[in-house]
């Protein structure tokens, strides 16, 4: 399939298929709402499955790459669902090394979140990505089940697993003590939450377009945060304001950046939304904001 650019949609577009990734609209809504977009032997089928995932665009870091090792683990979350299963990335050789909780969107622990895993690896930290839809048989191959999938999960118990894999990810014995946790659209918004219920317990966190906590909440933030937000993204950008009034007011330690003229999920490379300018600057800051307080 042909890769396309946000560029080559309307934004309205691009707003309708947001709203459908985040279960506002169905996809016969969306379907016939594209309708009017579908011209010149276009179909609003066409357009949909343009705007789908392609995982196969998400693969910077083949999973037998020797210079890593990956393989599931089950994580035990008495205070969630019971327990989680996750992705482990990490190094092939080291000793001792930093630990990243990398947390999916709201689809389930899908190839793209697995290869965010890999590079963390290949940057010489240990990396688990929890799949939140454990308790509903996990991630089911497609987003658009995965999406149906998760919407039956229990959302407190889903973010206690999170707790409990972050909390075990920090305790293993090849860890050096620092955690630092990732996370995109839904996950964003659990790096957040994370941070309010860990504590000093959370080294750093860099939340990607995630929803933000209350002020309240903010207050109890130990960990410095990089947050990073699209341009175009009005619903998560409302909070923005307020958010950044309560971690000054708070003097909590937090950078900014918000990325010009970009999409909601400007760092997922499987989507029209990828942008690649500013994924890699957002990408290689994190890494400069993890190597500063991991290790």
């Amino acid at each position: 399939m042909e890769r396309k650019k946000a560029s080559d949609f309307s934004q309205e577009l691009l707003d309708l298929f947001h709203e459908y990734q985040h279960g506002d609209i169905t996809r016969r809504n969306f379907l016939d709402r594209a309708g009017k977009y579908a011209t010149g032997g276009l179909t609003a089928m066409a357009i949909f499955e343009s705007l789908k995932p392609n995982y196969a665009w998400a693969q910077q870091v083949p999973a037998d790459d020797k210079r890593i090792k990956v393989g599931y683990e089950v994580v035990p979350s008495p205070a969630g669902n019971g327990s989680i299963k996750g992705y482990l990335a990490r190094p092939a050789k080291g000793k001792k090394l930093p630990v990243v909780l990398v947390i999916h969107e709201n689809r389930g622990l899908n190839p793209y979140i697995e290869d965010v895993a890999r590079r963390f690896a290949l940057a010489n930290f240990i990396a688990f990505a929890p799949d939140g839809l454990t308790s509903v048989g996990g991630y089911p191959g497609s987003d658009e089940k995965g999406a149906t999938a998760f919407r039956t999960v229990d959302g407190k118990k889903m973010t206690e697993d999170f707790i409990a894999a972050a909390r075990w990810l920090k305790a293993r014995p090849d860890s050096n003590g620092k955690l630092g946790a990732v996370g995109f659209c839904f996950g964003g918004g659990i790096v957040n939450q994370l941070a309010v219920k860990l504590g000093a317990d959370l080294n750093a966190g860099a939340p990607f377009y995630g929803r933000q906590p209350s002020a309240d909440d903010a207050a109890k933030i130990k960990a410095p945060l990089l947050l990073h937000y699209a341009g175009n993204d009005q619903g998560v950008n409302a909070g923005i304001a307020a958010y950044e009034a309560a971690l000054k007011t708070n003097n909590k330690v937090y950078t900014l950046h918000t990325y010009a003229g970009t999409q909601h999920g400007f760092h997922n490379d499987t989507t029209p939304r990828y942008d690649e300018t500013a994924a890699k600057l957002a990408w290689t800051r994190t890494l400069d904001f993890f190597n500063k307080y991991l290790r």
